[in-house]
């Protein structure tokens, strides 16, 4: 039987494995899920249900966790020949994801929700769940790998294709949940054109999906206006690094630590160059910017 880089290691070596495959209702989880079944594991399908209700996400193909989501990996688990199932995790996902990113952006720091919905609720609630279900491993669509070290360790490492790796959102998780991840994409060196021709060849719907982008929570796309009906308005200063008021704000939420647009100065620096925001104070609704060289670290 084939194994994975990122198949649970140990006792369970050699033997069919229990799989609970995560599916987005993209093709990268449909062909992971294929690729696990197809290498004889008992394989089940799962899709979160992340939100309470479905048409506040995005619909299309803009984000992910939405119904039309939810139907693809229905189709793909059919095809494929595998029992599916829709788990709802909508509460955890707006405790652990929705309002955590809420309260970062308002302690002056800038999240990144979709490395946190893989830590709090893909290896975290679902693998739980999964382990006290009688699973053994937890198959995603991620681009990384697993390996065992010299001494014994698992270790996460980078996907075989650098252009399509996300270790970097894998990068919180633990010992205890690398031993219960497969990964069968990661240690593919194909494009993801290669992916969707394996798609297409399976007979997966999915193969011409575009990816998923953009926060699936933020239903419009428009962040500050999301930030803006939680948080409120309050005006604040723009100032550069000597405390000089340059312009107001309407919420120093609505900055984050480098960027450069958007910043609403009017007038441009005595040396002419761009200005970026540098620092964020969020007890003073204090927002700094300066040279691109100041925010050296």
């Amino acid at each position: 039987m084939t194994e994975f880089p990122g198949a649970p290691t140990g006792p369970r070596d050699g033997r069919r494995l229990r799989v609970l495959a995560a599916m987005s209702g993209g093709v990268d989880s449909a062909v992971a899920a294929a690729r696990a079944a197809e290498a004889g594991h008992d394989v089940t399908g799962v899709h979160l249900a992340l939100s309470a209700n479905p048409q506040s996400f995005r619909t299309g193909a803009r984000g992910c966790c939405t119904i039309e989501d939810s139907r693809d990996a229905r189709r793909a688990a059919d095809v494929i020949g595998i029992p599916f199932y829709v788990w709802d995790l909508a509460e955890r996902f707006r405790e652990d994801v929705v309002e955590d990113f809420i309260a970062e952006y308002e302690a002056g720091r800038t999240p990144n929700p979709c490395l946190r919905c893989n830590e709090k609720i893909k290896f975290a609630a679902l693998l739980d769940k999964a382990l006290a279900l009688g699973f053994d491993a937890v198959c995603t669509g991620h681009y990384a790998t697993v390996v065992r070290g010299d001494d014994g360790v698992l270790e996460l490492h980078r996907a075989s294709d650098m252009a399509k790796d996300q270790s970097y959102v894998l990068g919180v998780l633990d010992e205890r949940q690398l031993a219960h991840a497969m990964f069968p994409l990661g240690d593919t060196l194909t494009t993801k054109d290669e992916i969707r021709a394996e798609a297409e060849r399976r007979g997966l719907a999915v193969a011409k999906k575009p990816d998923s982008h953009d926060i699936c929570f933020i239903a419009d796309g428009d962040t500050q206006g999301f930030l803006s009906r939680h948080l409120g308005t309050a005006e604040g200063d723009i100032v550069d690094e000597g405390g000089q008021k340059l312009g107001t704000h309407e919420g120093a939420y609505g900055f984050t630590i480098g960027q450069r647009k958007g910043l609403r100065i009017g007038h441009p620096a005595p040396d002419g160059k761009p200005r970026y925001v540098l620092d964020i104070s969020p007890v003073n609704n204090t927002v700094t910017v300066g040279p691109a060289e100041a925010l050296d670290v």
